[in-house]
């Protein structure tokens, strides 16, 4: 290819690494450009954005690129245990470079040296090829050019709200022009705060990318990992370790916004806040591998929402800063992923009433109750906090709301929202035996015993043999399957075997399970939602269908990208992943697979 002829600019895919360290993060494609990133948070601004500028495939502005001329092949993996990403990109004549991408995360001092910054290394494989490397970060949504100023071996890049130094060894005059090059040995950049590097560049980048490699395979290896599929719940506890914003200990669902559930479908969203839901199963899972460090973190931002909560009223999401406003708005001016708009930020659910909320609540922070090993294990203070959740749960558990799924047109007595209120009195009476409240035990015993008969009678279908999503409804919903996974039902229960069976006949396509039959907002949905797939699962195997929930497990771990993440939605006929990335729901669907289907260690050793 010549020197002044631009590459074609790859397809925007979810075919994406993720790189982080709990304060920042950023996603990665094959090519190894990085085309998302939000600095100082995850939910701040986007200073990369290419990949919601993608109509025309994935644009160098909003993106900091290495390009290989004459690109032929690419190669893209973790190194094991880690959260450190090698691209390797070959030329049509064999010759090579590698990109290794992190965040830095290691012990300094006594503790976690997490910046908000990006390295990237490159080195020569083979040969003598020629790149070009560009460094192009957006303002405002790519509508603010930064105004730059350069040292010596530096780029500083002013924009409205944020100014990024870019310390690198990679000559500036090629850098800001875009000249195409042949490096004649490795390079550095290192994207971050607008500080004096302190020491050689490219021997700084070396130095964090060993003590990065250093904690992550100190961390990972503390996991108390199932026999079979340790890779693919290594990556996942890894991913949604980072899905951890370390400052104040919330937890998002998703790194993006506006990625469409399904093409075209305007089911468009920023995920980017922490959803107390979603937040509660992605502590669960971890604490399932014997990872506990992550729910400490969380309960410390938890009962910062619980007793700042007016009148008891939680929301269902909050920003990770603890922000109750998260008001939804248009950017009209991002065309959105593939040029899929709308594009948002904010999120309207945070006005929603979703009943779920408080057993989500109580369900997070209850094994702080029970677990001897923790810095600091929950006391008679956490106790009356929570049961000031678990006094909504008791009001509102047969009142309509907007649901699990945050419709935003229709209220009913959703099934699963019940369920979770019961979850709340059930697990504060356990709370209540193990601090020596009896009075408070049998408060809540009886109050989970009135809303389980009330699910039992009134959820139950007997014309479709179901639970169903609402009381007194028939409609089929997903989310029933919650039932087996919060021990609300005994294993073997026919009625949940029923009722697997009636979901399957409705909302599968072979192993990929969609969310609910009933029509929304945006008509009916056409894709499988994940972790919708992996609760099949788990209810196969509660049911005694062992070797079909090890199958589908199987089949939805072959639908993972090339890295192992899975984004929200799946497309059944294509195997496309749709919506926000990497989604932490289906992360956690992962290892809950896993755990439950593993052959025990015993077995092999």
């Amino acid at each position: 290819m010549p020197a002044n002829q631009a590459a074609p600019r790859p397809a925007a895919s979810l075919d994406l690494a993720l790189i982080g360290n709990c304060t920042v993060s950023a996603l990665i494609e094959r090519r190894g450009s990085i085309v998302w990133c939000c600095m100082p948070r995850f939910d701040s601004t986007p200073v990369f954005d290419a990949l919601l500028h993608s109509r025309d495939g994935l644009p160098l502005d909003g993106a900091l690129t290495v390009e290989l001329e004459g690109l032929a092949r690419t190669e893209q993996s973790y190194d094991p245990g880690t959260a450190i990403v090698r691209t390797r990109l070959w030329d049509d004549r064999g010759q090579g470079i590698e990109l290794t991408d992190f965040a830095p995360r290691f012990i300094h001092r006594d503790r976690v040296f997490r910046p908000a910054q990006l390295v990237r290394r490159v080195h020569l494989l083979a040969g003598h090829p020629r790149v070009r490397i560009t460094v192009r970060p957006h303002g405002d949504w790519g509508t603010t050019s930064p105004t730059l100023t350069r040292g010596s071996h530096h780029l500083r890049f002013v924009m409205p709200d944020l100014t990024l130094r870019l310390n690198t060894s990679v000559p500036l005059t090629y850098l800001l022009e875009g000249t195409w090059f042949s490096p004649t040995r490795s390079m550095s950049l290192l994207l971050g705060p607008d500080e004096t590097l302190v020491g050689s560049i490219d021997n700084t980048a070396r130095e964090f990318e060993e003590q990065t490699a250093l904690y992550w395979r100190h961390w990972s290896r503390r996991l108390a990992v199932p026999l079979e599929w340790q890779d693919a719940v290594i990556r996942a506890a890894i991913t949604l370790k980072l899905c951890q914003f370390e400052d104040t200990g919330a937890i998002v669902a998703a790194m993006t916004t506006s990625i469409p559930e399904a093409a075209n479908s305007g089911r468009n969203w920023d995920y980017r806040y922490c959803w107390l839901r979603d937040a509660f199963f992605v502590v669960r899972a971890l604490n399932s591998l014997a990872e506990v460090g992550t729910m400490e973190a969380y309960l410390s931002w938890l009962y910062n929402v619980v007793r700042g909560a007016e009148n008891g009223h939680v929301q269902p999401l909050y920003g990770i800063g603890l922000e109750k406003s998260l008001p939804e708005s248009v950017v009209a001016r991002a065309a959105g992923y593939r040029g899929m708009g709308p594009v948002r930020v904010g999120n309207q659910a945070q006005e929603h009433f979703q009943h779920d909320v408080y057993g989500s609540v109580v369900l997070g922070a209850a094994q702080a109750f029970h677990d001897h090993r923790l810095f600091r294990r929950g006391d008679a203070a956490d106790f009356t906090a929570l049961e000031v959740m678990g006094e909504q749960a008791w009001a509102l558990h047969d009142r309509p709301d907007a649901g699990i799924w945050e419709l935003r047109t229709r209220a009913r007595v959703h099934t699963s929202s019940a369920l979770m209120c019961w979850a709340a009195c059930d697990r504060l009476a356990r709370i209540a035996v193990v601090l020596g409240l009896p009075e408070r035990a049998a408060l809540w015993q009886q109050r989970a015993a009135v809303i389980r008969t009330a699910i039992v009678e009134r959820a139950w279908n007997e014309e479709r043999q179901a639970y169903v999503e609402s009381l007194g409804g028939r409609d089929l919903d997903a989310s029933v399957l919650l039932m087996g996974e919060v021990g609300f039902l005994p294993r073997h229960d026919a009625r949940f075997a029923s009722t697997v069976a009636a979901l399957e006949a409705s909302l599968c396509d072979g192993p990929f399970m969609r969310r609910y039959e009933a029509e929304d907002d945006f008509g009916r949905p056409e894709v499988a939602f994940n972790v919708c797939s992996f609760w099949r699962v788990d209810a196969l195997a509660r049911i005694g269908r062992h070797e079909e929930a090890r199958a589908a497990f199987e089949a939805l771990l072959g639908r993972r990208n090339h890295v192992g993440l899975l984004g929200e939605d799946l497309d059944p006929v294509t195997g496309e992943l749709w919506g926000n990335f990497p989604q932490t729901y289906s992360m956690v669907g992962i290892i809950n697979g896993a755990v439950r289907l593993s052959a025990p260690w015993d077995s092999a050793v």
